[in-house]
């Protein structure tokens, strides 16, 4: 076995791992990645909103097909569709990495989902590396063969997509097979907002805008100080510019407010705390707000403090309630966070004295463990 034929199945078995394994932890949690790519659709980066309602259905194809990529190149299957699909996905990803990273427009690439928290350019340098293995099965094609017969390898193939596409329904019917995230059960979430004393702190700059010649310009606090702005400059605005990313808690936005009010502390103290968690009202599936003041009944007879969470507004609230005939009060949170601590809209989680004790879809309300 020549050189050329050794460094080829290296990246051979190296590039479909990674696409494997990237693309399972993604797969194991499609709705997360599809408010990942909304964040790219968005106007302050690509500026392709109209793909945003079409997020989810791209989140599902995108994994699938990376980890359908990876088993095809493992074991030979049609080698130049292969290899010319991993260079389209990894050369339009290395792009979207670069350009993320150097805008500074998206902090984590969801590259490996929660599982794994990558900086822009920590994503933009293994897209690089990617592409480096990826141009070695490229311009050595003639080393990757087939691995099995015909009929075995179909199959296969064929295998692998049908349980990608049941993994993909399961989850999103249900919740990821494995939570990564900091709002998992087991979390205490008055011990993640802690912030450990010597903790490494934030360092900010004091930067001021200014409009010159009709044009907003950044002028820095030294300058300001040192008197050197333009005679014509008009004073616009003042903001603190981070220049150091100290140590951030795993929860650092977790708030339960309401009438201007903070409730966060009174209600993580709590013994048992029922939590309908919906982001967005308006998104919400019908099928899991007509089972909620039935089971917030029976949550009351077993002793649960029941609130809702969303960050809508008090007028759509007003609305949700009168429709669905709920008689519990809804607290606000931000949206992100709310994204971030259960994937159903809506779903149900169970807390005691600050520690999520269970967290199920609204399809799951049968399993849920009131005690």
């Amino acid at each position: 076995m020549n050189f050329r034929n050794i460094i080829t199945q290296f990246s051979r078995i190296f590039v479909g791992v990674l696409f494997i394994i990237s693309g399972l932890i993604k797969l194991n949690d499609p709705i997360g990645f599809s408010y990942k790519l909304e964040e790219y659709f968005n106007a302050n980066v690509l500026d392709v909103e109209f793909l945003i309602p079409f997020a989810l259905i791209i989140a599902c194809f995108v994994v699938i097909f990376e980890v359908v990529l990876g088993v095809m190149l493992l074991i030979g299957f049609k080698t130049k569709f292969t290899i010319w699909s991993l260079l389209a996905m990894i050369v339009f990803f290395t792009f979207l990495t670069f350009y993320s990273a150097y805008f500074n427009k998206v902090t984590d690439c969801g590259c490996f989902g929660d599982a794994l928290k990558l900086t822009p350019w920590e994503s933009f340098t293994k897209d690089i590396v990617l592409l480096f293995f990826i141009l070695i099965l490229f311009f050595n094609q003639k080393f990757i063969n087939p691995i099995l017969d015909k009929t075995p390898i179909n199959l296969t193939v064929f295998a692998t997509y049908s349980l990608c596409l049941f993994m993909a329904f399961y989850v999103l019917q249900h919740l990821p097979l494995k939570d990564f995230r900091a709002y998992k059960v087991g979390t205490n979430i008055q011990q993640g907002m802690e912030i450990p004393v010597g903790a490494e702190k934030s360092e900010y700059e004091m930067v001021f805008t200014y409009k010159v010649n009709g044009v907003d310009t950044e002028i820095s606090y030294a300058d300001v100080m040192a008197g050197k702005i333009p005679e014509d400059a008009e004073f616009v605005d003042r903001k603190d510019k981070l220049i150091k990313q100290g140590y951030v808690p795993p929860i650092h936005d977790f708030s339960i407010e309401k009438d201007g009010s903070d409730y966060t502390d009174s209600v993580l103290e709590e013994p048992k705390v029922m939590m309908f968690i919906s982001y967005d009202l308006e998104k919400s599936k019908d099928k899991g707000m007509e089972a909620l003041e039935d089971l917030h009944q029976k949550a009351i007879a077993k002793g649960y403090l029941v609130i809702g969470m969303t960050s809508s507004n008090q007028e759509t609230i007003a609305a949700y309630k009168s429709k669905f005939k709920h008689t519990f009060d809804y607290y606000f949170c931000d949206a992100t966070t709310l994204k971030t601590v259960e994937r159903a809209n809506p779903s149900i989680v169970l807390l005691e004295k600050g520690t999520i004790v269970q967290k199920v879809h609204f399809n799951d309300i049968d399993k849920l463990n009131l005690k």
